[in-house]
């Protein structure tokens, strides 16, 4: 096995952190834990919903080019500020978080879209869908973080429930002219 198949194969640990990297927390070993386990797969979704959406946005093609271009633009970019927000959230309680592509890809619960072409309204229903499961997903992970009394967590991941929704009805309300998009 060379050694890109090996670090495919091995399961990344993000709990406990290694001493050097176990930062001082009120919270009790097994809150940092049920929290670190559960925002890290949102951690790797958002990688994969802006990579998803960033593909999307370079592989455009249509009528409305422009608008959708920027929207898609927008959409990647709440993704991409979010990771950050949720990476540090855990490193702040002690947890740690993604380490490489292999990691996200062993976390994330979207699916991948390496189709040649996807005409642009099935682009937007397949973002609003995977809004959907993310926003259904943000709510799990605010009981589990208030379950275990971290409600910073749970604050910061409200935000980026908030944003995740106001895309989502974006792109739902672009669907209302999908047929007007060939």
């Amino acid at each position: 096995m060379t050694t890109k198949e090996a670090h495919r194969t091995a399961q990344v640990k993000t709990f406990p952190a290694p001493p050097k990297l176990t930062t001082p927390t009120d919270l009790k070993p097994e809150e940092v834990k049920a929290v670190t386990e559960a925002v890290n797969p949102l951690v790797a979704d958002a990688f994969a919903m802006y990579i998803k959406s960033k593909n999307y946005h370079w592989h455009l093609s249509g009528s409305h080019f422009r608008d959708y271009h920027k929207l898609l633009d927008q959409h990647a970019t709440i993704y991409l500020e979010s990771i950050d927000i949720m990476a540090e959230r855990l490193r702040r309680i002690g947890g740690t978080t993604i380490r490489s592509v292999s990691h996200v890809n062993q976390l994330q619960t979207v699916g991948d879209d390496n189709s040649e072409f996807v005409p642009p309204a099935d682009m937007v229903r397949n973002l609003i869908a995977d809004d959907n499961h993310i926003a259904q997903k943000i709510r799990q992970v605010i009981e589990v973080c208030e379950n275990n009394h971290d409600v910073a967590t749970s604050n910061r991941l409200e935000e980026i429930l908030d944003n995740v929704e106001r895309y989502k009805w974006f792109l739902f309300e672009v669907s209302q002219g999908a047929d007007n998009t060939q």
